[in-house]
C-alpha cells in the first residue's frame, strides 16, 4: 500500500518509477545512519534518455527543467529502495544539479528548479533544501542534466 508521499505523487499525476540500474560500479543510493545519499540520477524513462545534448544548444532551458524533474523522481525511487518507505523522509537536506551547458548558457539554477519544485510539491516543507546548480561540459550518455539528493530519515 502506498504511503502519503506516493499518494501525493499520484495526486500530481506522477508515478514513482523503477530504480534506474547503475551505469557503472556504484549503487543508486546508500544509507548511512539516518541519511540516504543518491548517486547522480539521469533523466531516464523506461531505461532510455528521451533527450540528449547541451542546454542552451540542442536542449531548451524549459525542456531541461522538465528533465530535472524526472531526475528528482528517479532520486525518490532510489531513496525508497534503501529507506523502504518515502514517508520516512524527515527532510531533503541537499540537492546538487549538474547541467551540461552550452558555453554561453548561465541559467543552471532555473533548470535545477525542476528538481527543487518537484520535491517541494511532493514533500511540502520537508522538501525545502540547500542546493547547488553547476554547469558542466558533458554528462554521462550526453544527458542534459543530472541530479543527486541527500535526505534525512525519521529513524525507525
Amino acid at each position: 500500500m502506498a504511503g502519503a508521499v506516493e499518494a501525493k505523487l499520484a495526486e500530481l499525476g506522477l508515478t514513482l518509477p523503477d530504480v534506474v540500474p547503475p551505469l557503472a560500479s556504484y549503487q543508486p543510493a546508500v544509507r548511512s545512519g539516518v541519511y540516504v545519499y543518491t548517486s547522480g540520477q539521469l533523466p531516464m524513462v523506461d531505461g532510455k534518455l528521451a533527450v540528449t545534448g547541451k542546454v542552451g544548444a540542442e536542449v531548451t532551458p524549459d525542456e531541461a527543467k522538465e528533465l530535472a524533474k524526472t531526475c528528482a523522481l528517479n532520486a525518490l525511487a532510489a531513496v525508497k529502495s534503501v529507506a523502504g518507505d518515502l514517508d520516512r523522509i524527515a527532510r531533503v537536506v541537499k540537492v546538487t544539479g549538474f547541467v551540461a551547458s552550452a558555453a554561453d548558457f548561465t541559467g543552471q539554477p532555473g533548470v535545477v528548479n525542476g528538481a527543487s519544485e518537484l520535491l517541494g510539491a511532493v514533500l511540502g516543507d520537508k522538501g525545502v533544501h540547500a542546493r547547488s546548480a553547476v554547469g558542466v561540459a558533458v554528462l554521462p550518455l550526453d544527458a542534459p542534466v543530472e541530479v543527486e539528493v541527500q535526505v534525512e530519515l525519521v529513524d525507525a
